[in-house]
Parts: C-alpha cells; structure tokens; sequence
C-alpha cells in the first residue's frame, strides 16, 4: 500500500468526524484568497492551523476599526487547545511568526497604561494595515468586540442560498448602514412572511430606516419634522 494513506494505527488514532449537523448551522465568510493563494503554498500543519483560527476568529469581531486578537487570547481559544494541547503556547508563537512572515497576518506592538507590553496581530487587510500604522504613530485602534450576531453573509447564507459577488457588496453596505438586531429582524420577518429573497429584506430595512421601526421612532422622526418646517416657515405659515 502507498505511503500517501493513513496506516492501520494511523486510522485508529485519528479523531472521526461525524459530518456536518442536519438544519442550519454558523458559517464565517473568508476571502477566496486563502483558498487560491495561501492554502496552496502553506506547507506547515501548526501554520494553516493557527492562521485559520486566527482568522476565524477576527472574523467574528465587530469594530469601527480593524479587530485584532493578542497571543494570549488566541492561545485560549478551544479549538488552539485542542490542535496543540500542552505545546499551544509555543506552537501559537512559532505559527504566529511563520503567518506574519508570510504576510497573512500582521503584528502590532502596543503598551497598555499599565505598562504592559502587548502584541496585536490583525488579518493582513486595508483596515489590518492603517491600525497597525496608526499603533505605530501612538494612537491607539478601537478595541473590536465579539459580537454574538451572526453577520449579514451567515444569515444569508442560511435562509436564502449561496451568496453572488454583486450581491455580496450590496450586503457589506447594508451592514455597514443598518444596525445588526435590524438586519436579523428584517430576516425573521421576510421569512416569516415566506418571502426568501434580499429585495424584500432590504425594502424592510429601508422602511424603518426613513419611517422609524418602531412606533415611538417614528412619533420621534414626524415631531423632528414639525420642528423644521415649522421653524424654517414659521414666517409664511403665520402670514
């Protein structure tokens, strides 16, 4: 038998997996490029690993700027602990080190107020870049929060179907305008109503956006209405 298949011990040990969960389930969207220009020419195990947890995990973050996650933090995770066990720590700076060498991750050094020297890797992006600068210029990025929001693409994904490019940026500038209950809700809502389709869902979000979601929103939107005309024609509306 080839030595390119797993061996009769190397079967018993391997972990089984039982395949992916019937219904919907959490998916996190990933830019084609890991899988046509980094995958393919990474040629270390603890290196893919840690760049794809890594990357799934600043996935996950929500911030005005671009998210980052330290060593420590990374080195907690479940899955880091699992792949590496007792050696994650080590194994973590090694693979960490080989990812910003190979230019998918890039790291930051920030001091704390309290004096604490901290290492910040971001994901090799456009934001990844001006955070990394603005650190190095003293000025601090907003910290990004893990958000328990599935993003726009995962609801998409799961309610309606696979994703287009064209449609893609049309999401990315609906989640940048519509704050994330009101796009989970305009989902709920449409398909409630069976209507599965992202033309629905975005007329949902543009209606509360201009007439107010809410009744009191939109009592709050017609009295700032009032105050304007009445006060730019005040003059008029008298005479």
């Amino acid at each position: 038998m080839s030595d390119e298949y797993p061996s009769q011990q190397e079967r018993i040990s391997m972990r089984h997996f039982s395949g992916f969960p019937a219904g919907k389930h959490a998916t996190v969207a990933l830019p084609e490029q890991i899988f046509t220009e980094l995958i393919p020419h990474i040629d270390n195990l603890a290196e893919l690993q840690v760049t794809l947890i890594a990357l799934w995990r600043l996935a996950q973050m929500r911030s005005d700027s671009a998210p980052w996650i330290t060593e420590t933090e990374l080195c907690a995770e479940p899955a880091m602990q699992a792949a590496f066990g007792e050696a994650v720590e080590a194994e973590a700076a090694y693979a960490l080190a080989r990812a910003v060498a190979r230019g998918t991750l890039l790291l930051g050094a920030w001091e704390r107020a309290d004096g604490t020297r901290e290492r910040r890797y971001f994901a090799n992006s456009p934001r990844g870049r001006a955070a990394v600068e603005a650190m190095a210029q003293g000025r601090p990025p907003m910290r990004a929060e893990r958000v328990s929001h599935p993003n726009i693409f995962t609801l998409y994904e799961q309610n309606i179907g696979p994703l287009s490019a064209l449609l893609s940026e049309e999401l990315m500038e609906a989640e940048r305008k519509y704050p994330a209950a009101w796009i989970e809700e305009a989902f709920r809502e449409a398909i409630s109503r069976n209507k599965r389709n992202w033309k629905y869902i975005h007329a949902i979000l543009e209606r509360w956006w201009t007439e107010g979601k809410d009744e009191e929103d939109r009592r709050n939107r017609e009295r700032d209405r009032r105050r304007y005309i009445e006060g730019k024609y005040r003059d008029i509306i008298q005479h």
